[in-house]
């Protein structure tokens, strides 16, 4: 679907997602000694096979869009025969996974003291694809694999440093289909090559608890995997490591994985642990797989259940296919953030964390993820000790409809559709202030909210004609491109009056920059992750 087919003019293009390193970089100095001298082989060997995957993405895409939707395979070989994993003793307990961004040290910190069986340390959705925060990412997750970071706890007037445990690390690169420019004049690199590459050179196995573990990202088909298995074990030979040193879980977040999963951990058996679905992300990826149908238009967000269809039948898929293979299922991230200013907002969320975790326990997931240290211990009190892995449903399908319309779920909504201008325009400041993951109105949006809403705006506009969206009287109000701009300047305008007296004035140009990238990127059809 070409960018004007949502119904908007073109405009030149405001948003730059490769991230560069910044001008002066010498490989030489500004990165570990001898680290090109090891980087510039795997560069050769594996960026070439990142931009055919990436490519293949794409054409994926636009088969979709032409109604060549993703679809259950006849059962592979990797289906059909016996293979299992021993999962390893350090990683049977996961029931609940925090996660956040790695260049927050501060939260790193508390993420690892606040009891939870695992942490996933991020460079991508939460984290700035910037040069330094990227730096600063890795920096922190080399500081918290040999324990020895902390932070300055200014309230308190002391120093917070890591305490012992064996919380299980994980370091989250950015996807297959980010590049990196800046480290070889003319040249990009993969993003994920550099960044796993830029945390096992800093590490000696001899400092970890565990094997170095990572998370992958964003993947789209079962032949990725081979990419990553390929690269944990190029990596491991060059330093004389089993092949299988590396491990990894990996998010399942777009819908075409969602029909391959058992191909993928077949490809990556010697290293994975687990799968989780990415909800948010995945959200986005049916969306945009589905954009051409206007029977997919969405329910404003907030009011889209957490046990929809759409959730449930790949919730209830995944603990099988796991289970079935030997390795954990780990649920998804619940939205709306515990307060420990607002008592009112702070039971609301807790309430619903549990219900939502019971959910994805009584489906049989292992384990969840969290982003609050207060959402810990409700979170592992859902899930049986140390994991559901011999539990498996009765009479489950196999092959379940992933692709259920979500009738009768919610409401569509002007004032959805503002809530979703309003928050765009706010995630996109925090972007450009620094902050990959915003709070806002209880919620924590980060790069996979972000693009939920940006499509949830196309669809209106490009469904226009068929789909009624109400305001408060009940009325349909047509959502023309120029209804959707007339909303970015009400919003932003608004945005503007709210600011403090006293605000430096940069504060308000961020606020316009950000309001004429978000609407630039829906009206470009630019709702790829970045």
């Amino acid at each position: 679907m070409t960018p004007t087919a949502v119904g908007f003019p073109e405009v030149s293009g405001l948003l730059n997602p490769i991230n560069a390193a910044p001008e002066g970089f010498d490989p030489s100095t500004d990165l570990p000694q001898g680290f090109m001298d090891f980087f510039l082989p795997l560069h050769r060997m594996f960026t070439p096979r990142q931009q055919e995957l990436a490519a293949k993405r794409l054409e994926v895409l636009q088969a979709s869009l032409e109604g060549d939707k993703p679809k259950h395979r006849f059962p592979s070989d990797a289906a059909r025969n016996g293979w299992r994993i021993a999962l390893p003793e350090w990683c049977q307990d996961q029931r609940n996974q925090m996660t956040g961004p790695a260049d927050d040290a501060e939260l790193c910190v508390k993420m690892l003291n606040s009891g939870a069986p695992g942490v996933m340390l991020d460079l991508e959705d939460s984290c700035v694809n910037e040069w330094s925060h990227h730096e600063m990412g890795v920096a922190n997750i080399l500081a918290c694999l040999r324990g020895q970071l902390s932070y300055y706890d200014k309230k308190r007037d002391r120093t917070v440093t890591i305490q012992p445990s064996g919380t299980v690390i994980f370091t989250r690169p950015r996807g297959l289909h980010l590049n990196q420019a800046g480290l070889i004049p003319g040249e990009l690199v993969s993003a994920s090559l550099f960044d796993v590459c830029r945390v096992f050179y800093g590490i000696d196995p001899a400092e970890l608890k565990h094997p170095l573990c990572i998370y992958i990202p964003k993947s789209e088909s079962a032949e990725e995997a081979l990419w990553w298995r390929d690269l944990f074990q190029a990596l491991a030979q060059w330093r004389g490591l089993p092949h299988n040193y590396i491990k990894c879980m990996a998010l399942v977040e777009s819908h075409p994985l969602a029909f391959q999963m058992e191909e993928f951990a077949y490809n990556l058996r010697d290293h994975i642990i687990g799968l989780n679905l990415g909800r948010w992300d995945y959200m986005a990826s049916l969306i945009h797989f589905n954009l051409d149908d206007p029977d997919w238009v969405l329910p404003d967000r907030n009011t889209i259940p957490h046990n929809v269809k759409f959730f449930q039948n790949l919730r209830e898929l995944i603990p099988e296919v796991c289970h079935h293979r030997g390795i954990l299922a780990i649920g998804g991230m619940t939205a709306l953030y515990p307060s420990r200013e607002d008592a009112e907002l702070n039971v609301r969320a807790l309430a619903i964390l549990e219900k939502d975790k019971k959910n994805e326990a009584d489906c049989l997931m292992d384990g969840a993820w969290t982003g609050h240290p207060d959402q810990n211990q409700i979170a592992v009190a859902q899930f049986p000790y140390p994991n559901q892995l011999n539990a498996r449903p009765k009479n489950a399908s196999r092959y379940p409809d992933l692709r259920p319309v979500p009738e009768g779920v919610g409401d569509r909504t002007v004032k959805g559709t503002r809530a979703a201008v309003r928050t765009v325009i706010r995630y996109r400041h925090g972007v450009l202030s620094g902050r990959g993951a915003s709070l806002l109105d209880g919620y924590m949006e980060d790069l996979a909210t972000d693009r939920i809403y940006r499509l949830m705006i196309a669809q209106r506009v490009l469904h226009r004609e068929l789909v009624s969206i109400t305001d408060e009287n009940g009325h349909a109000v047509k959502h023309t491109p120029e209804f959707i701009t007339e909303l970015f300047d009400e919003e932003l305008d608004r945005l503007l009056r709210e600011l403090p007296a006293g605000t430096e004035s940069g504060e308000a140009d961020r606020f316009r920059r950000a309001r004429e990238i978000s609407e630039a990127m829906i009206v470009n059809g630019e709702f790829n992750p970045a």
